[in-house]
């Protein structure tokens, strides 16, 4: 089966489960939109199904589109650079361009440059917060669901390591952000209104985050 979205043409995958009372759909790396539904399911319901939600499966087929980019080509702190491989042994940031040794961990190098700048601005972070707080312990590590984790018990802050790539203002707010559940360890309106209180954009960077 295939579907029309956007004048572009995309594969459906459609798995029929015995005792699937609902639908439900996403969509895969290779951006073909899998749904699992009922044995009993028309193929006029799915069809109708995929309609009634094109809005999200566009957005879905965006975010897919955006980590396929992300696989291909080098992030850093905002920039994208196009990927030459090299005999040497540095990474080497150009002007459009990263050159990258051959068999290079870049998680290993992202990790790295990480722990050094992170650092920086929690404590830059840290020492405008408007309320007093306890110092945290800094952790990095790569998350598939959240940019950050406060663990107020521990005193800790995790960090995802994915926000190397991104503009450093992702970095901030998503630091601000979690300083705050040191006062309030949940999203409650007093929460996001001492967010917006020590990050003014927050609203708008926010927005901006979820396309991610």
């Amino acid at each position: 089966m295939e579907v029309k979205i956007n004048d572009k043409t995309y594969k459906v995958e459609i798995v029929r489960k015995r005792g699937n009372k609902n639908t439900y759909l996403r969509v895969k790396e290779d951006l073909t939109i899998y749904i699992t539904t009922g044995l009993f399911t028309t193929n006029k319901e799915l069809t109708k199904f995929i309609s009634d939600n094109s809005t999200s499966i566009i957005k879905m087929i965006n975010k897919q589109a955006r980590r396929s980019d992300d696989k291909n080509n080098f992030y850093y702190l905002g920039r994208k650079y196009d990927i030459v491989y090299t005999n040497g042994q540095e990474v080497i940031l150009g002007n459009g361009r990263v050159f990258l040794p051959r068999g290079i961990d870049i998680d290993a190098w992202y990790k790295k440059q990480a722990s050094k700048l992170f650092l920086e601005r929690l404590n830059y972070n840290y020492q405008i917060y408007t309320r007093k707080i306890p110092y945290p312990s800094l952790t990095i590590r790569k998350m598939t669901s959240r940019w950050g984790v406060c663990n107020t018990k521990l005193k800790r802050v995790t960090l995802n390591l994915e926000l190397i790539k991104k503009d450093p203002i992702f970095l901030d707010y998503v630091i601000m952000h979690e300083l705050t559940h040191f006062i309030h360890p949940n999203h409650s309106r007093d929460f996001w209104n001492l967010v917006e209180e020590n990050c003014k954009d927050c609203k708008k960077i926010r927005k901006l985050m979820k396309e991610y």
